[in-house]
């Protein structure tokens, strides 16, 4: 493919830890860009795999949608080589500081923040429940929000572990996701992509559960 703004995945592997714990885990890398320049959505496991799906491209921002290490261990790897700024919601410093206490992110994503690329433009949504500085990207452009592990195909992310809240991530996902176009494709740190239109009819359900 070539010419403008779209979507790539890269499928890498690792183990997340969190609370004592260790799993093996895959995760969606998500790069969004043209021929000329890209940004990186999760920098997970395998900097050399990301570098290698970057190519020759200016990568102009690595985001986190959150910091689990699953989903930012590979991150100053990919920074050093590249130059590129690691961008963090502060409410997840300490997670960042938990797998990087040497090595802080570059900069604050904030809510309602815009990024560009390409001409696209990336709106930071401030999505907390699975870890209080969650966030996803919507790009009403391409149709598409990067959903981190807020909302997958089938449900919420995880909210059994330190730092997590199940009614705050109900509470995200029903006044930022469910609100956007149903057709808006999902794409989530782990796992198929989903639509919000498929999620939606859901919620409650999902309300239920939090009771």
């Amino acid at each position: 493919m070539s010419g403008g703004v779209r979507v790539e995945r890269v499928v890498t592997a690792g183990v997340f830890e969190l609370d004592g714990g260790s799993w093996e885990v895959e995760n969606n890398v998500w790069l969004v860009g043209d021929d000329s320049e890209v940004l990186v959505v999760d920098a997970a496991h395998d900097a050399d795999a990301i570098a290698e799906a970057v190519g020759d491209r200016t990568l102009r921002a690595i985001v986190s949608t959150h910091a689990h290490n699953d989903h930012v261990n590979a991150a100053p790897e990919l920074a050093r080589r590249t130059g590129a700024p690691i961008l963090l919601h502060p409410g997840d410093l300490p997670l960042w500081e938990a797998t990087h206490p040497d090595r802080a992110p570059d900069g604050e994503l904030a809510d309602g923040q815009t990024l560009v690329i390409g001409a696209t433009e990336l709106t930071v949504l401030h999505t907390p429940g699975h870890a209080p500085g969650a966030i996803c990207l919507y790009a009403p452009a391409l149709g598409t929000v990067f959903s981190g592990d807020t909302l997958f195909q089938g449900g919420p992310g995880a909210t059994g572990r330190s730092f997590s809240d199940f009614p705050t991530i109900v509470d995200s996902i029903r006044e930022r996701l469910l609100t956007l176009p149903h057709g808006t494709v999902v794409r989530p740190g782990h796992g198929d992509s989903t639509t919000v239109g498929e999620e939606a009819p859901h919620l409650p359900e999902w309300i239920a559960r939090g009771h």
